[in-house]
């Protein structure tokens, strides 16, 4: 645990470039007597830190220190250039040198291995613009309006104080709280149809624990799919929500939200879906079904 600790100390007065004894305490929840125990095993580890009296002293590294590359192990090292990577494939960030300084310094090979694109296929000048301004506006907590369709066929005026940008089951989704509603919600950010980051702030908030927002108003459904249809299944469903039977047919059981696109969605598999549970669903899918062949009857 000291060990940790005093790791974590000399981090913190590398990226700060100072700190109080009293300050180091309540960071790291010891006692003040504690923290000078550990300067001193610092000192007496070679490490360059000395304090400072006075009105503006404090707990110093000296000026030219540079923390040895060797206290990192060569798994952590790569884990660095990992995680450099990632950020590096963002646009809008320039990390690029220090990738190469960092793999230099390493001496290990920072290949790229990872490539994403925000876009949809086709659309890929406004879903990435979108990403950035969001990106922008959870970074400097600036509040955001915009218009969103949710899944009740409703469109709507929000303003919103956006938190995070979350990638979960192949979309990317944004935690914020709704001013209009006055509670957190989770928005896909497809169904964001515009937006305008206003000058107005607001002040650092914890997301709440739980998964999502919505978790509440997710059912059991249970479908089954023919075995031709084993490509789209796989794209849609987690493994352990399928069930492959003997015959080659599959039977997928999942929650999710009872609504107009949980409709839209099973319309997206046409001929090629039998609703199992809730057996009510099956009148509902049939009447969407029926409206849609009137429509396009010749």
């Amino acid at each position: 645990m000291q060990e940790s600790r005093l790791f974590k100390i000399v981090y913190h007065l590398l990226d700060k470039g100072q700190a109080t004894a009293p300050e180091l305490a309540e960071k790291f929840e010891v006692s003040v007597r504690t923290i000078y125990r550990d300067i001193d095993a610092l000192s007496e580890a070679g490490i360059p830190v000395y304090t400072e009296t006075g009105r503006n002293g404090g707990i110093r590294l000296m000026d030219d220190f540079v923390l040895d590359k060797a206290v990192l192990s060569e798994k952590e090292k790569q884990e660095i250039l990992t995680a450099l990577q990632s950020i590096n494939i963002t646009q809008n960030t320039d990390s690029s040198r220090t990738l190469q300084k960092l793999s230099a310094i390493f001496h290990l090979d920072s290949e790229n291995w990872l490539e994403v694109d925000f876009s949809r296929w086709g659309n890929k000048e406004s879903d990435n613009k979108k990403f950035e301004l969001l990106k922008s506006a959870v970074i400097h907590r600036k509040k955001v309006k915009m218009h969103y369709a949710s899944s009740y066929e409703i469109i709507s005026e929000r303003i919103i104080q956006p938190f995070k940008l979350v990638y979960k089951a192949s979309a990317w989704y944004l935690k914020a709280f709704c001013t209009e509603k006055q509670d957190w919600r989770i928005f896909k950010l497809t169904r964001i149809l515009d937006l305008e980051i206003l000058s107005e702030t607001f002040p650092k908030q914890n997301f709440p624990k739980q998964i999502d927002a919505s978790e509440g108003e997710y059912h059991q459904i249970v479908l089954r799919f023919p075995k031709e249809m084993a490509y789209r299944i796989y794209d849609e469903f987690d493994e352990t929500q399928i069930q492959k039977q003997e015959n080659g047919e599959f039977i997928v059981s999942a929650k999710m939200p009872e609504d107009a696109w949980l409709t839209g969605f099973l319309l997206s598999f046409g001929t090629q879906v039998e609703i199992l549970s809730p057996v009510y669903l099956k009148n509902i899918l049939a009447k969407q079904a029926k409206l849609i062949y009137e429509k396009n009857k010749s």
